[in-house]
């Protein structure tokens, strides 16, 4: 088994937060797990990617080859079009409907909405609004890892164990709300 992950947004959503929760999980269950990330300008607004590959043996390098992703997480809409050639034909992409129109021209979301949508396996989710659900919408990245907890060859309970190491430190109040927003996720539809 192998299941290779594009995760994309933008500087400030948490990508790099996930990436680490969903590897946490991964290690936790035996998986053997590479990971890579792109900062880019990941200063609030900039683009950040970051791969993950986990499977039942070895993995020899974190980069995800073209056509090959199981999965494209998105924070960012516009981002998961920037690696729809890495999706494999039986690949799932997740994405929040919440745009960062951080460039001038940015397109109409509707329009990249319906392009997202009109892919096979494609979820797309309001994840801003349930993580306010959930207490804060700082959280949307968590409702995300919920999302993609349906697709994930992982158990939701490594990814809650993950999620509550990642943000133990930061105080229960803050795992009980990414918790929720986890839950929140993985009920959207």
């Amino acid at each position: 088994m192998k299941f290779d992950i594009i995760l994309a947004g933008v500087g400030g959503q948490g990508v790099l937060s996930v990436t680490a929760a969903i590897a946490s999980a991964a290690l936790d269950e035996g998986f053997h797990v590479k990971q890579s990330e792109v900062h880019g300008m990941s200063q609030r607004g900039g683009a950040v990617s970051s791969t993950l590959r986990m499977g039942d043996s070895p993995v020899e390098s974190p980069l995800v080859s073209l056509g090959s992703a199981s999965l494209v997480l998105s924070m960012e809409p516009l981002e998961s079009l920037r690696y729809l050639s890495y999706l494999s034909p039986a690949g799932a992409v997740i994405t929040s409907t919440n745009p960062v129109a951080n460039i001038a021209d940015y397109p109409p979301i509707a329009d990249v909405l319906e392009r997202i949508q009109r892919l096979p396996r494609a979820s797309v989710i309001d994840a801003e609004q349930l993580a306010r659900d959930a207490g804060s919408a700082k959280a949307a990245n968590m409702v995300l890892v919920g999302a993609c907890s349906r697709v994930l060859p992982l158990k939701p309970e490594s990814l809650q164990k993950a999620i509550h190491r990642l943000f133990s430190r930061k105080g229960e109040k803050i795992v009980e709300t990414n918790l929720k927003a986890f839950e929140l996720g993985r009920a959207a539809r």
